[in-house]
C-alpha cells in the first residue's frame, strides 16, 4: 500500500506505477490494472486515472523480467547549465537518446534517475533528437513539469538552435511556415514530411555566417513538431550537414572522412520564465568542440 505524495499528484496511474515499479515490464503493469489487482482507495481503477495527493494505491506482487534483461542502467550526470529545486537543464551530447525505447535501452532521463536515486521526481519537459546536442530541460517537481508543458504548448519563451546547412543561405532572416505530418517507411522507420494538411509548424531562420557552399544559421522554433527544423530546412533546399534522414549521403560521408560523424544541430539558447518563480531565464550551451573544429576547417578552405 503506497500513499501518493504531492510531487506525483496529477500523474496518470500507469505512469505513476512505471516510475514506482522500476524494472517491471509495462505489459505486467497494465495486466494488473485491467485485472483489478491494482486498486486506488480500495476501488478498481483505469490506467488513465490521475492520482491525487493522499490516494492509497494497492500494488500487487509484480513479476520482474527474466534474469539478464533488461541491463541495469548505468548512472550518469551530464554538464549542468542550470539547476535549482524545480528545474534541471543539462547540455546533452550528440548520439545520446533522451529516453529509452525504439531499440535504445536507456537514455538521459534513465541515467539521471540512476545517478540520483534519492530524487523523488525527474521528468523530461521536452525532447531532443538523439543526434541533436544542447539544452535539455528536466523537471524536478510536477508543478514545474506542468508549467513547462503549458509554456511550450502556448509558444511562450524562445528556443534557438544552431545548424550548419548545405548551400548558400540567401535571406538574412526568413520565416518558414510549412505543415508537417508523420509517416512510416516500409522498414518501420519514423519520418516527417511537408504536408499542407498536416500540423502547422513555424521556424524562423537567421543567417549567422557563410562558408562558401555551406551556411551556419540560427533556427528559432515557434512550434515544436517532431523533426521540425530538419524537415523545414531540407524542404527549403538547405538540408542539415550530417542528417541521416533528410540530408545527402555523399555530404555526410564527406564530413565523416574529416572526422565529423554527427548531425550539425545544436540546441543553443533557451529564454523563458522560470516554471515556478516566473523569474526570466536565458540559458546558453556553447557549440561542442567537434562543431567548432569543423567550422574552423571550413574557414580555411
Amino acid at each position: 500500500m503506497v500513499e501518493v505524495g504531492a510531487e506525483h499528484a496529477g500523474q496518470r496511474l500507469d505512469n505513476y506505477l512505471v516510475r514506482l515499479c522500476k524494472g517491471v515490464p509495462k505489459t505486467h503493469i497494465y495486466k494488473a490494472i485491467r485485472g483489478g489487482e491494482v486498486r486506488v482507495n480500495k476501488g478498481r481503477i483505469s490506467a488513465d486515472y490521475r492520482v491525487a495527493e493522499g490516494d492509497v494505491v494497492r500494488i500487487p506482487p509484480l513479476r520482474l523480467p527474466d534474469a539478464g534483461t533488461p541491463r541495469p542502467v548505468p548512472g550518469a550526470e551530464f554538464p549542468i547549465v542550470f539547476e535549482d529545486d524545480a528545474l534541471l537543464v543539462v547540455d546533452k551530447p550528440a548520439g545520446v537518446a533522451v529516453h529509452g525505447g525504439s531499440g535504445v535501452s536507456f537514455g538521459v532521463i534513465e541515467q539521471l534517475r540512476a545517478a540520483r536515486p534519492g530524487a523523488k521526481f525527474l521528468e523530461l519537459a521536452h525532447r531532443l533528437d538523439r543526434e541533436t546536442s544542447g539544452l535539455l530541460m528536466v523537471a524536478k517537481k510536477r508543478s514545474a513539469l506542468l508549467a513547462l508543458h503549458s509554456m511550450l504548448r502556448e509558444g511562450k519563451g524562445d528556443k534557438h538552435y544552431l545548424a550548419l546547412v548545405e548551400g548558400d543561405w540567401v535571406n538574412d532572416r526568413q520565416h518558414i511556415k510549412l505543415g508537417l505530418s508523420k509517416w512510416t517507411t516500409q522498414s518501420g522507420e519514423r519520418r516527417v514530411k511537408v504536408d499542407p494538411d498536416g500540423q502547422s509548424a513555424h521556424t524562423i531562420v537567421t543567417l549567422k555566417r557563410r562558408f562558401g557552399g555551406y551556411s551556419l544559421v540560427d533556427a528559432e522554433l515557434r512550434t515544436g513538431r517532431t523533426h521540425q527544423i530538419r524537415v523545414h530546412l531540407a524542404a527549403s533546399g538547405f538540408p542539415i550537414v550530417g542528417d541521416d534522414k533528410y540530408g545527402h549521403d555523399e555530404v555526410r560521408a564527406h564530413f565523416a572522412r574529416q572526422g565529423f560523424g554527427r548531425m550539425f544541430l545544436h540546441a543553443h539558447q533557451l529564454t523563458l520564465a522560470h516554471p515556478t518563480t516566473g523569474e526570466p531565464l536565458t540559458l546558453t550551451a556553447e557549440l561542442p568542440p567537434a562543431c567548432v573544429k569543423i567550422l574552423k576547417q571550413l574557414e580555411s578552405v
